[in-house]
């Protein structure tokens, strides 16, 4: 689990199960896209996204809902897929644009400083790109991972 925010944080699955690791990052939400964990005095809301699959509306918008519901009580957020690396990069894409105003390359960007396993997946930022109405090409977050 890294911090990219000292509320939001990009983790893996295994990182939902750690109720210890998660108190200790004062954990109160979260955005789970792997698989269902409750965890006693955490809210979580489990989005069936899929992950080589373009993200359907419906999953950003309940996504979108969800952060700024928690961002709005200050509650720590973790966002989780299965590997921390594709759908969980293009949720916390989605917080930093959300709740600072930022471009989607400028978020994949600071979230990549922090968590260097993030590369989101073609039909994933295609799906990001198409819902905000930005229009970058896959191949800059090509280069962005391959020029560090």
């Amino acid at each position: 689990m890294d911090e990219i925010r000292p509320w939001l944080f990009i983790g893996k699955y295994r990182d939902t199960l750690d109720k210890y690791h998660l108190d200790t990052k004062s954990i109160k939400a979260m955005l789970q896209l792997a698989e269902k964990v409750e965890q006693e005095g955490i809210v979580s809301l489990y989005l069936p996204v899929e992950d080589l699959a373009p993200i359907q509306i419906e999953h950003i918008e309940k996504g979108v809902e969800f952060i700024k519901e928690h961002h709005s009580k200050e509650h720590h957020i973790l966002i989780a897929c299965g590997a921390g690396i594709n759908r969980s990069t293009a949720f916390c894409m989605i917080a930093l644009k959300e709740i600072e105003g930022m471009g989607l390359m400028d978020a994949y960007r600071e979230i990549k400083q922090h968590h260097p396993d993030s590369f989101p997946h073609e039909p994933v930022w295609n799906s990001l790109c198409n819902y905000y109405g930005e229009n970058i090409p896959y191949l800059d977050v090509i280069r962005l991972n391959t020029y560090k």
